[in-house]
């Protein structure tokens, strides 16, 4: 069967060679070289009319492909890459718009074909006279196709491309079909294409709904929407919209009283319809992307969440300091993420990147260091002077405690305390912890380790909070529903799981975290770093675990900065605005909550404990002179 096939081939292609050495070729050979040559060139532009416009295409709508990135309901956050087409239907447009356009752009165009001789001739002769170009004779029909199938280039060649192609379309489309695709490729300015999407935009009206001055001056506007957009120079633009009236009149679209009464548009912009070219979530996300990738991304950005923890940072008394916030389930879900104060292109995302310290939110590392060893939140310990081969480290609060449990200790945050239980554990045990967590960034061989000198990013922090949301570890952020990688590790229940989350409990209460408290079980720590140059709050309650961060990049001190107060109003503030649906945690089904809301046994002792005598330390004076501790609570 395939010889057959292939002897088949054989026959026909000595058919067409006889054909063309028989027939064709004397003929060709015969006629003079000029015809021949002017006929090869007719069926060479042919082709390539129909390559570049095939018939069968001509007048579809071109839809450039673009990268959209849905929320997690499918409603669209931002997009690469232009908006799909708002269709618009000239045969039904009111004749004052759809003549506004006719007059001011292509007087002739119901009468000429893709060129426009006679208007051409009259640009040419303008514009010698000017010495410069003050008139374009480019039709409606040529601006179609420059805008659809060529280049904004100024040169001759795409000039000559555009004169070819705009007869060539003419061919194939009507006059309306023509007016239609050129309304909806058209540039109005302000990020605005199409007649559809400006109509909206500047006046909140559809196409048909425009009056005659606003479709006057929405025509006027496409000679240069840059500057002759009303948003942008309103004089400019009126004085635009009456050269417009002035063309209809002259082509007799209207009368004179008519363009003398069009009122003066008034700008009324509508609800915006535009999509966020970018946000700090997109941002993120495109750095694993390709330049060419299209198509719809699924992500798991929580709208309502993003806007919740916009509005948070919004309503913080931030002065001069920068702040961050970052919201996920305990899976690793990002559901919101503000990188700083104000998004713009290639700003720098402090949620994910800024390497800063973390203060005592990095007690978590020590403290599962030490149940790891053995130790539980009942255990006891020495709040006292500390001296490592003379480093001395301090308290957030004047003077010591004396004998204190590990789940006081943490909810006030006791710096010496931290550090005796990590010598306890160990310190290679404390950075074990947090390599198990997913803290990637470096942890120096240094005493002060413990109370969080190192330099880790507000992710990390996160990631390794929502370990003990979920019980399980380590936590890998995602933001693409796809690349989910699920913790292959689990905290044992009692002595890992449980025993943290009694301390995080405390602290967030009735500890340094105490302000972020919410109707629901609440769990977080606070950090304040040296001078108050960093100050973040860490957390969860109900599914979502978010961490907030307050600082300088220029690594300033903040004037009365601590995670107990802004960090934490900001972290209440979002929480407190969103949905949290109910965890099982290890720690609320044995009741403890309740029980302590009830008895309070450790919030007394510590009322107690701040009320008695406790051992001397120098006054605020003097331990200043000695220079300031390396964290506060």
């Amino acid at each position: 069967m395939k010889a057959e096939f292939q002897a088949a081939l054989r026959h026909r292609g000595a058919q067409a060679r006889d054909w063309w050495l028989d027939r064709a070729w004397p003929f060709l050979r015969d006629r003079p070289l000029k015809y021949t040559i002017a006929g090869a060139a007719l069926v060479l532009l042919l082709l390539w009319e129909i390559a570049s416009i095939p018939p069968w295409s001509a007048g579809e709508r071109k839809q450039q492909e673009s990268l959209t990135f849905l929320a997690s309901d499918g409603s669209i956050i931002a997009r690469r890459g232009p908006a799909p087409v708002e269709e618009v239907d000239a045969a039904a447009l009111p004749p004052h718009v759809r003549n506004a356009f006719i007059a001011i752009e292509d007087r002739r165009f119901e009468d000429h074909g893709g060129i426009d001789l006679r208007g051409l001739a009259r640009a040419m002769l303008a514009n010698a006279k000017a010495g410069g170009v003050v008139e374009g004779g480019s039709t409606i029909t040529q601006q179609y196709v420059k805008n659809t199938y060529l280049t904004q280039d100024r040169t001759f060649t795409r000039k000559f491309k555009e004169f070819l192609l705009a007869d060539w379309v003419e061919n194939w489309m009507d006059k309306d079909e023509i007016l239609s695709r050129y309304l909806e490729t058209a540039y109005f300015g302000g990020g605005q294409t199409g007649l559809t999407a400006a109509a909206h935009h500047f006046f909140d009206k559809k196409p048909d709904e425009l009056t005659l001055g606003e479709a006057a001056m929405l025509a006027g506007v496409i000679k240069a929407p840059s500057n002759l957009a009303p948003t942008v120079d309103r004089e400019a633009s009126l004085e635009r919209m009456e050269v417009v009236l002035s063309a209809m009149v002259d082509g007799q679209f209207i009368t004179r009283a008519e363009a003398d009464e069009a009122d003066d548009p008034r700008v009324d912009k509508g609800k915006s319809s535009e999509v966020a070219a970018g946000s700090w979530f997109t941002d993120w996300l495109l750095r694993d992307m390709d330049e060419d990738d299209t198509g719809e991304v699924q992500t798991t950005l929580d709208a309502d969440m993003q806007e919740a923890a916009q509005k948070a940072i919004d309503r913080a008394r931030l002065g001069g300091a920068e702040a961050a916030l970052i919201a996920i389930r305990p899976d690793g879900r990002v559901l919101a993420m503000v990188g700083g104060k104000k998004w713009e292109p290639e700003a720098y995302n402090r949620a994910l990147f800024a390497q800063r310290q973390p203060g005592s939110t990095f007690k978590l590392y020590d403290y599962l260091a030490a149940f790891r060893d053995g130790a539980t939140p009942d255990d006891t310990m020495l709040d006292a002077p500390l001296d490592i081969e003379g480093w001395k480290p301090k308290n957030g609060y004047e003077g010591y405690y004396g004998v204190v449990s590990i789940r006081e200790a943490f909810a006030w945050s006791s710096n010496t305390v931290a550090v005796r239980a990590a010598q306890a554990a160990g310190y290679d045990e404390v950075r074990d912890a947090a390599r198990d967590l997913g803290v990637h960034s470096d942890l120096p061989e240094a005493h002060s380790l413990p109370l969080g000198t190192a330099n880790m990013t507000l992710a990390e922090l996160v990631t390794s909070y929502a370990a003990f949301a979920g019980g399980s570890y380590p936590v890998k952020l995602y933001g693409i529903e796809d690349d989910f990688e699920k913790p292959d590790k689990k905290l044992e229940r009692h002595a890992e799981w449980a025993a943290m989350l009694d301390l995080l409990w405390y602290a967030a209460n009735y500890g340094t975290g105490k302000r972020a408290a919410l109707d629901v079980p609440t769990f977080g720590k606070t950090g304040t770093t040296q001078d108050g140059r960093d100050a973040i709050f860490v957390g969860f309650a109900g599914n979502v675990v978010t961490a907030v961060w307050i600082g300088r990049d220029d690594n300033k001190p903040v004037a009365g900065a601590s995670g107990g107060r802004l960090p934490a109003q900001i972290w209440e503030d979002f929480m407190s605005n969103i949905e949290l649906e109910p965890m099982a945690l290890p720690f609320i089904a044995a009741g403890r909550p309740a029980e302590i809301r009830s008895a309070q046994p450790v919030t007394q002792r510590i009322a107690e404990r701040r009320s008695e005598p406790r051992s001397r330390g120098r006054d605020k004076r003097k331990r200043k002179r000695r220079g300031p501790h390396h964290t506060q609570y």
